[in-house]
Parts: structure tokens; sequence; C-alpha cells
């Protein structure tokens, strides 16, 4: 190839890397969803198995911010809205959020349509730290920390065997990478399956199981700080590598002529998506389809381009979280549901109708 022929290639890749500003729809877009997130935040502190007027709400709050008094007849409700709801449905924004954000990054990552922040095995890893707690009790001596202490170091366990089975001498290539945390996931599952099988007693196993399908029951306002800094740390990574991921999502070889060392880009990657795959997977559990579905609902809002996507992903998976714990707590009342079970059941004929579309293809139209 020639000097000129490969300048011209080299050009029409970076712009194909840095497709131009589309930024007419994108601002509404935004704006639409952050209106759309702080009613939804509302509507999930308002409503439950005990439903409470959202004048009530909004007084409540009012006052918790500003320092007011709260009459004697509103104690029930205000311990409801500041000890149960509130740090519930931030933590389901935040959870919501940053599932969504690594679905799009791990997806530019291996470049594979299917993949989602689990597939790297650390949502299996962490899994068998859990539930070692609840059938075993370690770490007992840490109260309510153990479950999420547990989970979060498992994952990290999980994180470094994935690692250093995949890291061959071609580097961390996206085949090896998806291949060696599906085959961890499958291993981590199987330790799982017979902790809670040797569980001494059933109500064990039952608690196990719940959080192996995702919760937010044990949410409280000690994670939540915890997760909201860790999401908003991951999100400004991404954010400010979109152009990255652009490349790198084309593949390897147009990355390497964008001037992306891809080998090692992908290293960064997969560390900073197995650390907050691993620090929501402690707060929530397994909640699954979040992190597939999303990217792909707003691929299609907005186009392949990551600055866009990424702009759009943390605000879409706040707000759908945000609702689907809310119809996990009220449909079957006083009983709860599993958050994983309602996502699957709404993520599953989305995603068929989704690739059944004519014309879509992954990172885009």
């Amino acid at each position: 190839m020639t000097a000129n022929a490969l300048d011209r290639t080299t050009a029409g890749l970076r712009r194909a890397a840095d497709p131009p500003r589309s930024g007419g729809r994108l601002l509404p877009l935004v704006i639409g969803l952050v209106v759309l997130l702080a009613c939804s935040v509302l509507a999930g502190i308002a409503l439950g198995p005990v439903n409470l007027p959202l004048s009530q709400v909004l007084r409540i709050l009012d006052a918790e911010i500003r320092g007011g008094v709260i009459p004697a007849s509103e104690e029930g409700p205000y311990r409801i809205i500041t000890q149960l709801r509130l740090p519930r449905v931030l933590l389901g924004a935040i959870v919501g959020a940053g599932l969504a954000t690594v679905g799009v990054a791990v997806q530019a990552c291996v470049r594979n349509a299917l993949a989602d922040p689990y597939i790297l095995g650390i949502s299996s890893g962490a899994s068998v730290g859990a539930t070692a707690v609840t059938t075993l009790g370690i770490f007992a001596g840490l109260g309510l920390y153990a479950l999420s202490v547990a989970a979060f170091l498992s994952a990290l366990v999980a994180t470094a065997l994935v690692y250093l089975a995949a890291n061959g001498r071609s580097g961390l290539t996206p085949l090896r990478l998806v291949l060696t945390g599906t085959a961890m996931a499958y291993g981590f599952s199987a330790i799982t399956t017979l902790l809670v099988f040797r569980a001494p007693h059933g109500e064990a196993a039952r608690s196990a199981l719940f959080w192996l399908l995702g919760s937010l029951a044990g949410a409280n306002w000690a994670s939540v700080p915890i997760a909201g800094i860790v999401v908003l740390l991951g999100i400004g990574y991404f954010a400010v590598r979109a152009r990255r991921l652009n490349a790198l999502s084309m593949g390897d070889e147009a990355a390497i002529t964008l001037g992306v060392h891809a080998t090692r880009f992908r290293r960064e990657l997969f560390a900073v998506s197995a650390a907050l795959t691993g620090v929501l997977v402690a707060v929530s559990g397994a909640i699954g389809f979040v992190g597939l579905l999303l990217p792909h609902v707003v691929r299609m809002l907005v186009g392949a381009d990551h600055r866009r996507v990424l702009a759009i992903a943390p605000l879409a998976g706040a707000c759908f979280l945000v609702w689907v714990d809310l119809a996990a707590r009220t449909l079957a009342a006083p009983e709860e549901l599993p958050i994983g079970v309602l996502t699957a059941v709404l993520g599953v004929p989305f995603f068929v109708l989704l690739m059944r579309r004519r014309g879509y293809v992954f990172g885009g139209r």
C-alpha cells in the first residue's frame, strides 16, 4: 500500500472512530431522562406496600434536607422514607447506571453483542463469597457488612484468576477473555450450587438463591455513597476514553492504526469493568439483563458513537432499575420478588424482538 493510500485509509478510520457530533437530539434526550429519573425516584419513594402521598414525601424530604422539624404524627412515614425507601431507590439508580455503563464498555472491549458485565466471570466469583456467608456463616463478625465484603473479596479473586488464565502470549484478546470468563463462570457457579446444596437449613439456601437473583433489600446509607462514588468514577473513566472505545470496537488493527494500543487498553477496560462489577454485585447481587439490554436500546436511539452512548446509558439504566425494583416490591406484596426474575421477564422478549428487527446490527441500526 502506498503512503497516500495508507493516509487515506487512516483518515477514513479516524472519521469512523470520531463521527460527527449530533447534539441536536442528544441534549433534549439527556434533559428528558434527567427529569424522568427525578420523577422515578419520587415514585419509588412514594409507592410500595404502603403508599404515601406525594405531598407528604416532598414535605419530609424538604425537612430532611433543610433540617426542619417533623411532627410526631409523621414519624412512621419519616422512617419509611429516610431509612428504607430513599437509600434503596438511590442505590437502585446507582446500580442501574453502573450496570448499563459497564455493559457498554464490555461489549466494546470484547466486540461481542451478547457481552454484559457478568460475562467476565466476576459476578459468579462474587456469588461464591456471598453464598458462603449465607450458608456457612463466614465473616459473621462483620455483621451486616459480611455479605458485601465477602462478595467483593471473592470478586477480586475471580478477577485475578480470569486475568491470569486469559492473558496469553498474544495478550488479552477478546476471544480468550470471553471464553475464559465463561469457563470460570461455570466453575464458580458449580461451587455456588454445591454450597447451596449443602446448606445446613432451607432458609439459608433460600437467602442465597434470593441474593443470586438480585435484590436491593439490603440497601442502607453505608452502601449508597461507596457505590455512588465508584460508579461516578467508572462513568468518568469510560467517558474520557470514549474515542478509544470507538476505535477498539472497530477491531484491533483499526485501533492500532488510530494510535490505540489495543492490548494495553483492553487490560485497562478489564480492570476497571471488573472492579466496578465487583462493587455492584456486592451491594445488589447478580441482576441480569440490565448491562446486556440497555446498551442496545441506547444505540438504537443515538447511534454507535460511545460519546453519545455513554451520555445516555447511565441515565437509562438508572430509570429502568428504579422501576423494576418498584415492581419487585409491589407486585407480590408483602412478599418481594427477586429483581433478576423481572429483568429477565422484561429483557428476554424485548431482546428477541430487537434481534429480529430488520436492519439492526451490533453497534447501530
